[in-house]
Formats: structure tokens, sequence, C-alpha cells
């Protein structure tokens, strides 16, 4: 089965709260939007786990207080269970709006319990 409109507008709002949890520095919120096994991947190793996942916050922001994570152009393709998701990451300075970092997420995400959850992130 194609994904739905709504399957659409969750994974959005997924790559939504992922950015403000991480932004908020809400550790179990930020882990929360991946599968309880999930994989991140910044280049510099895998994180992976929800303990793992929600140490990575608080080592992230030691580094990147005051950041803000601004995504746009999002693909996304798959069925109802399964789908990748692909878009432009802008990392800024919240107060000067300096972008930092420019990259991409290419994501695979599953259904669990009938919510969609990252569990791989690639940033590149």
């Amino acid at each position: 089965m194609a994904l739905t409109t709504a399957d659409r507008v969750e994974i959005l709002d997924l790559a939504a709260r992922y950015n403000f949890a991480i932004d908020e520095v809400d550790a179990e919120g930020w882990a929360a939007t991946f599968t309880p096994d999930g994989v991140f991947d910044a280049g510099r190793g895998e994180v992976v786990g929800t303990e793992a996942l929600a140490a990575f916050v608080h080592a992230f922001q030691e580094h990147m207080a005051g950041t803000e994570h601004w995504t746009n152009n999002h693909v996304i393709d798959g069925d109802g269970e399964q789908a990748t998701h692909r878009c432009y990451l802008n990392l800024i300075r919240g107060e000067s709006g300096e972008s930092i970092i420019r990259a991409k997420y290419s994501d695979t995400l599953v259904k669990v319990g009938g919510q969609w959850k990252f569990s791989r992130r690639v940033v590149r």
C-alpha cells in the first residue's frame, strides 16, 4: 500500500519534532523520534539505541548550544509500514542566524505501534 497523505504529514511532523527536541535539549523527546534500536549517524560513529541517543543530545549541546535545525525540500517515498525520507539541513546559530552546517539527511523510517519513527538517520 502506498503512503497516504496522513503518513506524509506524520513523517513531516516527526522531522519537526526531532528538530525542536534537540534544539530545546529534550533528550528523551529526541530519542523518542527513533525506534528503540534506532541509529543516528553523523559521520563520527553510529549512536545506537534510546539511551545512547538521549546522551547524544547533551553532548551535542555542549558544543552547539543555541543552534536551530532548519530542514526543507522533503522527499518521502515508501509504503504503509516503511519509508525513506531525504531533506536538506541548515544548522544555524539562533541569535545571529549564521549558517554553521549545511548537510543532507537520509532516513529510513518504520511504523511502530501506528507511529512513524526513524530506524536510521544519516546526516552528511
